[in-house]
């Protein structure tokens, strides 16, 4: 029953006036717009935007969010991004007056309630990655990946010491190395073992006197503990360096080990991710950063602080070397606040549960599709695993790409494919703690169905939605990023 009239542009919804709401007439002297901007700011005519009611804009937009897939409405394994569930409780105490209605620029006398709540954040993250120093400014994973290498550089700087390269394995996210990029270092790639870790020989022949830092993801993109984590870090530190931990999979160890218990020196958290914050659509997000004692003064200021001699008030402090702000007042508080309930709501103890019936699920799953998607490295994970498709693709001609386009006819969302792109035909499957094994189940039958299915069928998937296969190599180079207003003729 899908309005597809609603679904149009709305320029092609448009008539000329319409409009969603009228003002009455200005009750205070107007002033020619002429006399207010200079000429080069003036148009010559207003821009050609949509004229519609209410009920139109309304109608349109609900209408095209029922043709997204959401964690509210599917299931969403997708790899690598730990899409659990948001309970609507955090939603709702996020939006309290209280924290919505403060304004940026009070001052720190009149938001001591939301200090105190953004310094026990502070605290709790600190508790549960081991490392004492913490801000909360970065927006995301990845400008928490870039924040703390620039910490790293000030650090450096300070010794007197020109460092110039970082180092990730292979199968490292994408933002590990276009992070260091935009820090200043130089990139340094190293090839893994077979059986998916990282090679200690390979880091050996690396690491010297110029590695500022290497950059690691623990568990692994594989979702595989890495076994030799305390010599790597024994190697990068006897040169110097600094040890960061890429926190996008603390969903598989929170609770139970700590990042900087096995030798890091750096890592940030995926707040929008780990705990529980929406994240659909590319935002909003949430990257703080965690670091030893001895970085916790080139951190981004200002912190949140207990005033020497009150316990009970709060203060804003810049550190003594600070490299200064990276966002605005104080990140993006609203995760921030979702975050903070997750980690009430749950406990020390509801934290670790979480951590183990994640890789309880995972590795269910796992089992569930071994005998159609075996899995690439090792007999068991933690919270998420790869398998490959290439047995298929070499038997029948069936890629992950078929098989995850397939599965939207279904009702499910794909898990995310060729990444890491060690893996040939890779599909990586995350199913979170938050689901049940009732889905688990069904996703899997789903699964072993359409690899039954014929070849063509699976080719020219999805065969309901109303966009089957767009252009993606040419979406990806070939971007339109610019928007041109329709006129009707």
């Amino acid at each position: 029953m899908r309005n597809r009239q609603a679904t149009q542009l709305l320029s092609e919804l448009s008539h000329g006036g319409r409009r969603a709401a009228v003002f009455p007439p200005s009750d205070v002297p107007e002033w020619p717009i002429e006399d207010l901007l200079p000429p080069e700011a003036l148009s010559a005519a207003p821009p050609a935007l949509p004229e519609l009611a209410e009920p139109d804009v309304v109608r349109h937009f609900v209408n095209l969010s029922t043709l997204n897939m959401s964690v509210d409405t599917h299931f969403y394994p997708l790899g690598s991004c730990t899409m659990k569930y948001n309970p609507k409780r955090h939603e709702r105490l996020s939006r309290l007056p209280g924290i919505v209605d403060v304004h940026p620029h009070q001052s720190a006398q009149n938001i001591q309630g939301l200090l105190e709540l953004l310094y026990e954040m502070q605290e709790m993250l600190a508790e549960i990655s081991g490392l004492p120093g913490v801000s909360l400014q970065p927006a995301a994973g990845a400008h928490g990946e870039l924040t703390a290498l620039y910490v790293a550089a000030a650090y450096f700087r300070a010794k007197g010491e020109h460092r110039t390269k970082v180092i990730f394995p292979a199968s490292a996210h994408g933002t590990n190395p276009a992070s260091a990029a935009m820090a200043g270092f130089e990139c340094v790639e190293l090839k893994e073992t077979e059986d998916g870790f990282v090679d200690l020989e390979q880091l050996k022949l690396h690491v010297d006197d110029q590695t500022a830092v290497f950059m690691i993801t623990n568990p692994n993109t594989l979702g595989l503990f890495e076994r030799d984590i305390p010599e790597i870090a024994r190697i990068v530190h006897a040169a110097g360096g600094l040890v960061y931990i890429d926190g996008a999979n603390m969903n598989a160890i929170m609770g139970i080990t700590r990042p900087g218990d096995f030798g890091g020196d750096m890592m940030h958290y995926n707040v929008h991710k780990t705990f529980t914050g929406p994240h659909g659509a590319g935002g909003p997000g949430s990257g703080p950063i965690c670091v030893r004692d001895f970085l916790a003064e080139y951190l981004p200021g200002p912190v949140i602080r207990v005033r020497p001699g009150d316990d009970r008030r709060f203060e804003l402090v810049t550190p003594t070397h600070s490299i200064g702000r990276v966002r605005s007042f104080f990140g993006n508080v609203g995760i921030l606040v979702r975050g903070y309930c997750y980690l009430r709501t749950l406990g020390a103890a509801g934290v670790r549960a979480a951590a183990e019936h994640a890789i309880l699920n995972a590795n269910y799953l796992k089992e569930l599709l071994s005998d159609v998607l075996p899995s690439a490295h090792g007999e068991h994970c933690l919270h998420e695993f790869v398998a490959s498709a290439a047995g298929l693709a070499k038997e029948r001609g069936i890629n992950a790409m078929d098989i995850a386009k397939r599965l939207l006819d279904y009702g499910f969302h794909p898990p995310t494919v060729y990444f890491p792109l060690v893996v040939p035909h890779a599909m990586m499957f995350e199913p979170t703690e938050t689901e049940s094994k009732a889905t688990l189940d069904a996703f899997s039958e789903a699964i072993h169905q359409i690899v039954q299915e014929e070849t063509e069928t699976l080719r020219s998937a999805p065969l309901t939605l109303s966009v089957s296969r767009p252009e993606e190599v040419n979406a990806t180079r070939k971007p339109v990023l610019t928007w041109t207003a329709c006129t009707k003729e």
